[in-house]
């Protein structure tokens, strides 16, 4: 098709820098996304542990507030490891269903109506496009796990003071880390499955099943074996042990079990698998996410 008219002119705007390009993406997602008030909601529900654990590291320092509730320092949870744990699980559980509600549409919809050509066509690489669309989670579920929980250590800290803060500074660590672990784990998991599977309903009931479909199959093989390694088919239990590793509180004995053998019942100790192997398998599925992700998130020419 010929052009008669030259009236193309160079862009004589501000370009945008290269190394931020990828956040055009959540940034329009997020205008989507927060149009929805069921997501809105939800979102809104996600805060409300952290602030139920700020009323409660706060009460243990007003003897005033707890006198007015008639309660005991000694009836309120101790504010140690265990106390982070709990938050780190609670609000681990949060944003696996925050991640169901954003991550399966997300790369889906560009391949099911061919849109990845229009991105991948622009100065725009492959590795920047997924980490665009892995911002959009890593934001979000940010917003919900680490970031108020070391608001809540150092509120503890200001509370407790310096003695306090130095002794238990590897808690902040857990927590920056722990969660970011788990955060790249959803991520990682919504991109593969969005990038293979085009409709909505069904990458979100793979992400679902692929959580808990395993960890049904694990415990099988627990019952079964009177053993603990179907742990390692468990990608949440898998998190939880890295969480109490980070923190301090992971131990390896569960329990004993009686067994009855050749008409005689003898004790058994369970253990959990090792802390190394539950690193690796989150290692390993991470890995196998980037590879499909490599896989399937390409540049092509469609030839007439």
């Amino acid at each position: 098709m010929a052009v008669y008219e030259h009236t193309y002119k160079q862009f004589e705007g501000e370009l945008t820098p290269a190394w931020s390009r990828f956040l055009i993406i959540p940034r329009h997602a997020y205008r989507s996304v927060f149009q929805s008030k069921l997501f809105t909601a939800f979102f809104v529900l996600c805060m409300v542990y952290p602030l139920v654990a700020a009323i409660l590291i706060y009460l243990h320092h007003n003897t005033q507030a707890l006198g007015i509730f008639q309660l005991e320092v000694k009836q309120l949870l101790p504010i140690d490891a265990s106390f982070f744990q709990i938050y780190m699980v609670v609000q681990g559980q949060f944003s696996f269903y925050l991640n169901l509600l954003v991550g399966p549409p997300l790369i889906s919809r560009d391949v099911s109506n061919n849109a990845l050509p229009l991105y991948l066509a622009r100065p725009f690489s492959q590795s920047e496009y997924v980490m665009g669309k892995m911002s959009v989670l890593l934001i979000l579920l940010s917003l919900i796990t680490w970031i108020p929980g070391l608001l809540l250590f150092f509120f503890q800290a200001y509370l407790e003071g310096a003695g306090w803060f130095t002794s238990n500074l590897h808690i902040a660590g857990a927590i920056l880390i722990g969660s970011w672990i788990w955060i790249i784990l959803l991520a990682l998991l919504s991109l593969a499955i969005s990038a293979w599977v085009k409709w909505r309903l069904a990458a979100s009931a793979a992400l679902f099943g692929l959580f808990f479909i395993p960890a049904i199959f694990g415990e099988m093989i627990n019952q079964l074996f009177m053993t603990r390694i179907g742990k390692l088919f468990n990608l949440t239990a898998l998190s939880n042990a890295v969480w109490a590793g980070l923190l301090g509180t992971f131990t390896r004995e569960v329990g004993t079990v009686r067994v009855r053998s050749g008409g005689r019942f003898s004790t058994v100790t369970l253990y959990d698998p090792p802390l190394w192997s539950s690193w690796m398998m989150l290692g390993l599925v991470c890995i196998a996410c980037l590879l499909l992700l490599y896989k399937k998130v390409r540049a092509y020419e469609v030839v007439k």
